[in-house]
């Protein structure tokens, strides 16, 4: 470079050396990211718990709820398709099956229409078995239920 310096060396450079590579950095970030999200995948189950336990639990709520009366709060756990064919005070006469308040014994894998759902199998005092059907309809939902035989 030519031109009137103002001191006796000359222009000093710009950097104060070579850069260094920040490739490490960038697979650290990515590979935390990734791991992560796998922990998340993985840990989630165990926190919201399984669909069996999902649909065990609701069933237990959704029939508690039908005990003590509140025909409101077991229609809110009824899927949409439910909710359209009834009103909340036909709730009980479509689910109730016996006198006092069901049990729930067993939950099986299933399929409805396509889709993966829960069999929760309910006795009644007094009254035959039942099968309500759960499906996960951004959370699990009741969906219907058959008398056993």
């Amino acid at each position: 470079m030519n031109g009137p310096f103002l001191d006796d060396d000359g222009p000093e450079p710009l950097h104060a050396g070579p850069g260094r590579s920040r490739r490490g950095l960038l697979v650290g970030v990515f590979g935390g990211t990734v791991l992560v999200a796998v922990l998340m995948v993985v840990l989630l189950p165990l926190v919201k718990g399984s669909a069996s336990d999902q649909s065990r639990e609701v069933v237990q709520v959704f029939l508690a709820a039908l005990d003590k009366g509140d025909n409101e709060t077991a229609y809110q756990l009824l899927c949409a398709d439910e909710r359209a064919d009834l009103s909340p005070d036909g709730v009980a006469g479509r689910y109730l099956a016996g006198d006092g308040a069901g049990r729930v014994v067993s939950v099986a894998d299933a399929e409805v229409d396509g889709e993966p759902a829960q069999r929760v199998r309910v006795d009644w005092p007094g009254a035959p078995r039942t099968e309500i059907t759960v499906v996960n309809d951004d959370g699990p939902h009741v969906c219907g239920v058959t008398p056993e035989g």
